[in-house]
């Protein structure tokens, strides 16, 4: 029933999640407001009582403030499925890779999750505690937006909300007056993440050819004799690559039919071009100039301004074709 597969999304959102802490400072003033020490706070991925006990236990901890508290920790606590941004469990979409756009793979919607974090701040020091908060809290209103590169293979990258949910405050200081203090808050994010199932080949979502054989004869009459057989192959209508071969040298009007261009050494006959959404035919090339067929496959046949980018239509963007364009046809007798 399942396939192996591994999108590292788990891990990509926890990794993103501590990077948003991981640059949090502390300015330690005298009482004439002169700065006698900076530094950054450390973080650390864990639960909050193991740094607790650990500074409990370990006598040798007895150092500077700084190298021990304040310090902040977070945890990954809770997954919980999100039906409000629910989409159609079988809808699909289309991607090249990032290495290689021509090679395109077919991705089931991904599926909301919301991952649970806890952000435990430590401090001795309420002065400390108070700083670290300031610098958290603006950002998140009560929402932060984090860009996440969810999976790399196809460079899906999407804008995942940071919500902070809640803030709990606890000052630890029960014993004698050796006791250790520990002032703890505890902030509670929800991060709404996507999870991406396996990726695979798009080659089935598009037909790229379709054969219809005409018959003659009637039913009953024995086996029917194949009179000719069509054969249509999906062909791209505009550019989807970039590939810019040209520019034209003058601006065109609707009825003009020979261009003037930059370079026509970069143009071959028979052909089809992309000039600003219209698709044209190259029936020659000419000296400095190409005579074409205008507003072929029923595109809009319009004005162009000199300078205007002449693209190329190859099979490339054949191959680039999305789901629900409206693409031409080549087709054959035979």
């Amino acid at each position: 029933m399942f396939e192996y597969f591994y999108n590292e999304i788990f891990r990509r959102t926890i990794i993103s999640f501590g990077s948003l802490f991981n640059n949090i400072i502390i300015k330690q003033q005298n009482s004439s407001d002169v700065v006698v020490n900076e530094f950054r706070v450390p973080l650390a991925y864990g639960p909050t009582q193991k740094f607790l006990a650990r500074i409990e236990q370990s006598p040798d901890l007895n150092k500077p403030v700084q190298v021990t508290l304040p310090r902040m920790s977070f945890e990954f606590v809770g997954l919980t499925y999100d039906p409000g941004r629910k989409v159609t469990q079988t809808q699909t979409f289309t991607k090249g890779l990032e290495s290689d756009k021509t090679d395109i793979k077919k991705v089931y919607m991904p599926v909301p999750y919301n991952m649970e974090f806890e952000l435990a701040i430590m401090t001795k020091l309420n002065d400390d505690m108070l700083q670290i908060i300031e610098q958290i809290l603006p950002y998140f209103q009560p929402a932060y937006t984090l860009s996440v590169n969810l999976v790399e293979t196809i460079g899906e990258k999407r804008d995942i909300p940071v919500v902070l949910e809640s803030i709990s405050m606890n000052d630890d200081y029960e014993g004698d007056f050796t006791t250790r203090r520990a002032l703890v808050y505890t902030l509670r994010f929800s991060v709404k993440t996507y999870l991406f199932g396996p990726i695979s080949a798009a080659t089935n979502d598009i037909i790229k050819r379709a054969t219809v054989g005409y018959v003659a004869g009637s039913l009953g009459s024995g086996a029917p004799q194949r009179d000719f057989q069509y054969t249509v192959a999906p062909r791209a209508i505009q550019n989807y690559t970039g590939t810019i071969l040209t520019n034209l040298t003058d601006d065109i009007t609707e009825t003009d039919t020979v261009f003037k261009v930059d370079d026509v050494s970069t143009i071959t006959a028979k052909t089809y071009l992309d000039l600003d959404g219209e698709e044209v035919f190259v029936k020659e090339v000419l000296t400095d100039s190409i005579s074409v067929l205008r507003g072929q496959d029923n595109t809009t046949i319009t004005s162009h301004l000199r300078g205007s980018p002449i693209k190329s239509i190859t099979s490339a963007d054949n191959n680039l074709i999305p789901d629900g364009d409206d693409f031409g046809f080549s087709g054959s007798l035979s």
